[in-house]
């Protein structure tokens, strides 16, 4: 458990946060998402990129814009990484050692044992190192750990990150070499491996395809991924690049029941649109007590739309009815009402963790697991087999 930052001496000033890199990571996620949540202020962002310079200084002017990730050290209480993949693991080495608790945006590291070796150092520190794994906050995902007690025993977990991008754009994710640690499996992959984990267990076996299905590029952008959970689940994972018509996002096939969902959440767009949460959606992030959403009065009254106000609609992370997914068996269908996604979940863990020693909101461990998982997948496609994935810590 990390030590709390500040003793128990009432101390209530903010967290100062300094952001390395304002790339889309940076700039639409992690950026808005700290400014927006009480008790940190952003306080510098590294970039050399002018243009990049510039919306810091029109979107967060109390920021002070730096070249290199060393000039953070001294000028701020935590460090968040949003850099490319490549570097996640040497900068955030360097901030564990100068004495920074961490937040690193996904994958953690290329290869476990990598991230492994981060964990350690963050434990011998007595450092915070977390993981911006904010899709657990999809309001699809909290949706569907609400009605895991109404679905039996799961037998088969289907999950879609799809896209339709038919033009490459470039860069190191699609063009990079294996040390960038680009494509879609450990990019989209991620999200969909954490999920997966999270909702099921650890993992026994893994069998993936990855292709290269556009011109231009080395990555793959073409992925599928089966996992074999030691609970018996099974998940059957897509993610890609090139999908002209998106799969349901989820669809979960329970001894009970089923549910299914299609469209993204609309976290990510809003973000990208320049919206942030508002007071009103802070201090109110306590996940569901175990059992909530088990009465079908609660969990699936949704039948009924007249209830559904102006103000709700329009509140940060909430679908609308027409984008709710079902539930149910064939011939008794019905709509069952999206969990509001909550991004600023994440930030507020990890005040949290650094203010009164709570747990991480993403334990660095569960990272770790999770690329395991990637690597084994990327291990079974270039073999063309199923292929086994060790235990923890084996």
């Amino acid at each position: 458990m990390p030590s709390p930052l500040t003793p128990s001496s009432g101390d209530t000033s903010d967290i100062r946060v300094g952001l390395a890199g304002f790339g889309p990571a940076g700039s639409f996620f992690h950026a808005p998402l700290i400014a927006a949540t009480p008790g940190l202020r952003l306080s510098a962002v590294v970039t050399r990129d002018p243009g990049r310079a510039g919306r810091v200084r029109a979107d967060h002017p109390g920021a002070e814009v730096v070249a290199a990730a060393e000039d953070l050290w001294d000028a701020c209480d935590l460090v968040v990484i949003a850099t490319p993949n490549r570097t996640h693991v040497p900068l955030a080495a360097e901030a564990l050692k100068a004495g920074l608790p961490v937040v690193v945006d996904k994958p953690l590291a290329g290869a476990a044992d990598e991230a492994r070796d981060l964990v350690r150092l963050a434990r011998d520190r007595g450092l915070m190192l977390t993981v911006f794994q904010n899709r657990r906050w999809d309001g699809d995902f909290l949706t569907l750990r609400r009605l895991l007690p109404e679905l039996g025993e799961v037998r088969r977990f289907e999950s879609r990150f799809e896209r339709w991008r038919p033009v490459p754009k470039g860069g190191w994710r699609e063009a990079g070499g294996p040390e960038d640690v680009g494509g879609t499996l450990f990019d989209l992959g991620s999200h969909l491996v954490d999920q997966a984990l999270t909702l099921f267990g650890p993992v026994t076996h893994v069998y993936a395809e990855t292709d290269v299905r556009r011109a231009g590029i080395r990555n793959d952008d073409d992925a599928f991924v089966a996992l074999t959970h030691r609970s018996g689940t099974r998940s059957h994972l897509w993610m890609s690049a090139v999908a002209g018509l998106p799969g349901p996002r989820l669809r979960v096939l329970g001894s009970r029941a089923a549910y299914v969902k299609w469209g993204l959440d609309p976290q990510e767009e809003r973000l990208r649109a320049g919206e942030r949460p508002g007071p009103a959606d802070f201090g109110h992030s306590e996940d569901p007590p175990a059992g909530w959403g088990t009465e079908r009065r609660d969990s699936l009254d949704t039948e009924r739309h007249d209830g559904w106000d102006t103000e709700r609609r329009d509140s940060w992370g909430t679908e609308p009815p027409e984008r709710w997914g079902t539930f149910g068996v064939e011939g008794d269908v019905r709509p069952v009402r999206t969990e509001p996604g909550a991004y600023q979940r994440f930030y507020e863990g990890v005040v949290a963790c650094l203010r009164d020693g709570a747990p991480p909101p993403v334990p660095a461990e569960e990272a770790v697991a999770a690329i395991a998982v990637l690597e084994a997948a990327r291990l079974s496609a270039s073999l063309g087999q199923v292929v086994p994935v060790p235990a923890h810590g084996e």
